[in-house]
C-alpha cells in the first residue's frame, strides 16, 4: 500500500466526523502566514490556529519571494491584513547554496535551472530579508503588519526576530 492510499484511508475517518462545512472563505483572523514546508513544523498547531483562522502559505524555507502571488490573492480577494513569516532552526535551506543545487540538478537531470532557490546562510537575516520583501512589494498593501519569527524544532517555541 502506498502512502497516498494511507492518506485516503485517514481522510475517510476525518470526513466521517467533519463538522466545519460552514466556515467562510476569508480567514477569520485576517492573517496570512508564510512558513517553511519542513515536516517538523505544523504552523497551525504551533501558533494555536484552527481551520478557518488563517491562510498558511508554505514553501522551501518559508521564503516571501515564493509567496507573493498567494499573498496578493490573500490580501486583495480575501481580506488578510497581517503577515507572519515563520522560519525554523535546523532548516535545510542553510545546508546548500543556489549554485550547488543548480549543479546537482544539472548533473542528475541534464538541465540547469536558472531560477533562484533562495537558499540562505543566516537564519535571522533570512527572516529580516523576507519581512523587507513583503514590505517592498508593489503588489502588497503597505498598511499591514508584517512580523517574523523563528520556530525552534527542538522545543516547539517561536521567537520573534526584530
Amino acid at each position: 500500500m502506498s502512502v497516498a492510499d494511507d492518506l485516503l484511508q485517514a481522510n475517510e475517518a476525518y470526513a466521517a466526523s467533519f463538522s466545519k462545512s460552514d466556515l467562510p472563505m476569508p480567514p477569520g483572523k485576517h492573517v496570512a502566514i508564510i512558513a517553511c514546508m519542513d515536516a517538523r513544523l505544523d504552523p497551525a498547531r504551533a501558533l494555536g490556529l484552527e481551520e478557518g483562522d488563517a491562510h498558511v502559505i508554505r514553501n522551501a524555507g518559508g521564503r516571501a519571494a515564493d509567496a507573493i502571488r498567494s499573498l496578493v490573492i490573500s490580501q486583495q480577494l480575501l481580506g488578510t491584513r497581517e503577515v507572519v513569516i515563520v522560519h525554523h532552526t535546523d532548516c535545510g535551506m542553510l545546508t546548500f547554496t543556489d549554485e550547488q543545487l543548480r549543479n546537482q540538478v544539472e548533473k542528475n537531470l541534464g538541465a540547469r535551472p536558472s531560477q533562484p532557490f533562495l537558499a540562505f546562510g543566516d537564519l535571522e537575516q533570512s527572516v529580516r530579508d523576507d519581512i523587507e520583501e513583503v514590505k517592498a512589494s508593489p503588489y502588497l498593501l503597505k498598511d499591514v503588519t508584517v512580523r517574523g519569527f523563528i520556530y525552534d524544532v527542538r522545543t516547539g517555541r517561536v521567537q520573534e526576530v526584530v
